[in-house]
């Protein structure tokens, strides 16, 4: 049997598998939520109003925004009512969303759109969106330790640094501040920080953030996992095929316009037949690689799944059932 079939019996296997934990919308079923639930409840409701091209916004994101303000009041209802059973009342925390899914998936522009939904509530929240990239060990830090060729897994991250940004936002702290980095250099920018205090909704964006211990033993696993801070999860989804497609475009995309260093694999790739060689290796050599072992795996975990097309439209949408 070939790679492709192989990889296509994979996912059919996971398909069933995580369905079992989750309700599965078509995008018409999905799209007609956009109210705010059903239609009989949704009776003498105008839609929200909708640019020409912005379908997308209409059918996937107004009924996910729908969603997510009743968890976001459910949250701060509980939080409230704990407070005045404790005697001890206080503001609720940033609600935190976790968005995760492969390299090239679409997730930044997923995080983007879903940051500007959200602030358009009533209530006017503020929405700050961090992208794990700036918590990337520096290109330096990773190729002393021959580890450049394997940047994006796990252990290729600061997550005490994450873990402690994420408990600092958690915590309500004014002070809290997330490490930045250059998709023109492909690195860290060393001692630059963007300011985030405490907003009333945190998107944190990344690859791995629904990642369960990775540790060779358990006594060496971390006690908390970047996912325990968040109150809902999205993974963002696409055949491998798609995506595949999508990164390849993308990184000769980037490549082009790249103003500083690019990455070790386009070097001495000036012609257009090796850059694509050089980009199609990279893909099967570390990225399908990060999604196959530890990306794709922790799909089941999120609150919501978001399947793409290959035209990038969504056309699924799996809700967790508990």
């Amino acid at each position: 049997m070939n790679a492709s079939v192989d990889s296509l019996d994979i996912d059919l296997a996971a398909a069933e598998a995580i369905l079992s934990h989750h309700s599965k919308f078509s995008r018409v079923e999905w799209s007609s939520l956009r109210f705010g639930g059903s239609k009989a409840a949704s009776k003498g409701v105008q839609a929200a109003p909708e640019a020409p091209g912005h379908r997308e916004t209409g059918d996937i994101y107004y009924p996910l925004s729908h969603l997510l303000r009743l968890r976001v009041a459910a949250a701060r209802q509980l939080w409230n009512s704990q407070g005045r059973f404790l005697g001890r009342p206080s503001q609720p925390p940033p609600f935190i969303i976790g968005i995760a899914g492969s390299v090239a998936v679409g997730k930044s522009t997923l995080a983007c759109e879903l940051q500007k939904v959200l602030s358009e509530w009533p209530e006017r929240p503020r929405v700050e969106l961090v992208q794990t990239d700036g918590f990337l060990r520096p290109n330096a830090w990773m190729v002393d330790r021959g580890l450049a060729k394997r940047k994006g897994f796990p252990e290729t991250y600061d997550m005490r640094a994450m873990l402690e940004f994420l408990g600092q936002v958690k915590r309500g702290a004014t002070d809290a501040r997330a490490p930045v980095y250059c998709h023109e250099t492909f690195d860290v920018l060393s001692g630059q920080e963007r300011q985030i205090g405490s907003p009333d909704i945190l998107l944190f964006e990344g690859l791995n953030v629904l990642q369960g211990p990775h540790a060779a033993s358990a006594s060496a696993a971390p006690k908390v996992l970047v996912s325990d801070f968040f109150d809902f999860s999205l993974y963002l989804d696409a055949d491998e095929r798609h995506i595949e497609a999508w990164y390849v475009e993308r990184a000769i995309d980037l490549r082009g316009a790249s103003k500083g260093r690019p990455p070790a694999y386009f070097e001495d790739q000036s012609e257009p037949v090796g850059m694509l060689e050089a980009v199609q290796r990279i893909w099967r050599e570390i990225n399908l690689r990060n999604l196959r072992e530890n990306i794709f795996p922790t799909r089941e975990r999120a609150d919501v799944v978001l399947r793409k097309a290959a035209d990038h439209t969504i056309n699924e949408v799996w809700l967790r059932r508990s």
